[in-house]
This record gives C-alpha cells, structure tokens and sequence, in this order.
C-alpha cells in the first residue's frame, strides 16, 4: 500500500513538473464557447406641437408606453488569441477575441389615447446582436498549472435596434432606429488551468457594458400619405451583459 501511494504522489508531481507555472508565457490561441445575459432598456417618446398631430396628453402616454425591456439570454463563442509574460508566478499579457454573441428580443405595448378613448397606440420595440469583438490586457498569478487572472479592456458589438410606433386614430407609423456596430468595454476574471505542456483549459466571466445609443426621426405620417414632421420622436437603447465562457487554447 506504502508503495502504490508512493508512486502515485510521483506521478502527480510529474504532471506538475510538465505543466509548471512557467508554461503560461508565450503566444497561444483557442476557442471558447458560453452563454450571455443581457439587461437593455429601450424609450420611444415624441414632444407636442401647437401644428402636430398629437394631443398634449398623448405625450406622456407614449413615453410611458415606449419604456420597455430589451433584455435577454443567448449564446457566444468563437476564437481567441493571445501573449503572455512571465516572472515567476506573475503573468501579464494581452488577449483579443472574435465571435459570435446571438441576442434578440421584442418588446411591444398598446394603450389607448387619453384624448380619445375609443382608439389606441401601439410601441413595438426589438433589439438583436450577431458577433463580439473584445481586446483585453490580462494579469493574474500562476500556482503551478493554475493561472488565476482578471481582464479589462475594449468590446464592440453589432447592434440592431429598431421602433416602429402605429396607432388606430388614422393610422399613424413611424420607423426609427439604428444598425450598427457599438463600442463600449469588457472586465472580469477567470481561471486557466495546463493540462500538458501545450494544453490548458479555462473558465471565464465578464462583464460587458456598450453605452447608450440615441436616435430621432421626423417621419411621422398619418394617415400615410401625410407628414408631421413637427412631432419628433427619439428613439434611445442600451445594452449591458454577463458572459459565462469556456475554452481551451493551445501554446505555442
């Protein structure tokens, strides 16, 4: 029995040996592959105008209406690569990703016209994402295989957001939005673990916030082929999330 433990503590302090705190420098590149959890708020709101087509109280009922909750779950994943240096157990390096980050939510609300009871108005708000771009400095402490990190830097996204604003009075429509990419930034941590001497496995959270964006339009018609450009509506979302990743990369 003393003998079988014995060359069982030599084996793992062999594969120790071979995925020492030192095999964390140099270039490496990988995959990861999560989920994400986004919180966005969204607002559709117009202003009144003695020559426009609304009545002083709708204002405030299409803003309150146009509040709404973008927020929702998806997935992400893709490719990463990255440099690291090394002084004993400390490490600093760099790592950039690029891959997808699929998000997509609707949100829509009716109310009716506190003017005019008999009819209503409708906010119908969506927001998607397609791909993530992050570039993040890295530093952290390695205790053998183990390398316990944290990371912050640049995230840029695609954002796809759209409000569409109809109602039953004369049949009014408005369109707003935006398409495009949207920058903001990226912080967390997590933990990497050598599995061999070119191997390691990881295990990752951040936190990613992409601001607020902010749009008007002056293309209210109603009915359709009258315009009422003196009612301008603003359209405004934001986006913030929590990846949850896992992957693998490979040293160099």
């Amino acid at each position: 029995m003393k003998r079988l433990f014995g060359g069982a503590c030599v084996l793992v302090f062999a594969m120790l040996g071979q995925a020492n705190a030192g095999d964390f420098k140099g270039f490496y590149a990988g995959a990861n592959v999560g989920g994400v959890s986004s919180s966005s708020d969204a607002a559709t709101t117009t202003v009144f105008s003695p020559t426009g087509y609304f009545a002083p109280s709708s204002v405030p009922a299409i803003a309150t209406v146009g509040a709404q909750k973008l927020g929702s779950n998806g997935f992400t994943g893709g490719g990463e690569a990255g440099f690291n240096l090394q002084h004993n157990a400390f490490v600093i390096g760099v790592e950039a990703d690029f891959g997808g980050m699929k998000l997509d939510k609707i949100a829509t609300g009716t109310a009716p016209y506190p003017c005019c009871p008999t009819t209503n108005f409708t906010v119908r708000q969506a927001l998607s994402t397609s791909w993530l771009i992050t570039a993040r400095p890295r530093v952290g402490f390695a205790a053998g295989p183990l390398l316990i990190y944290g990371t912050g830097g640049l995230a840029v996204t695609s954002v796809d957001y759209t409000a569409l604003f109809t109602d039953t009075f004369a049949s009014a429509n408005e369109l707003g939005g935006k398409n495009g990419s949207q920058t903001g930034w990226a912080a967390g941590g997590g933990a990497e673990f050598k599995t061999g001497k070119h191997w390691s496995m990881k295990a990752e959270l951040l936190h990613a916030d992409f601001g607020s964006q902010s749009v008007t339009s002056t293309n209210l018609h109603a009915p359709a082929t009258t315009a009422w450009p003196t009612n301008v509506f603003t359209h405004k979302e934001n986006l913030s999330g929590n990846l949850y990743r896992f992957g693998f990369n490979f040293y160099l």
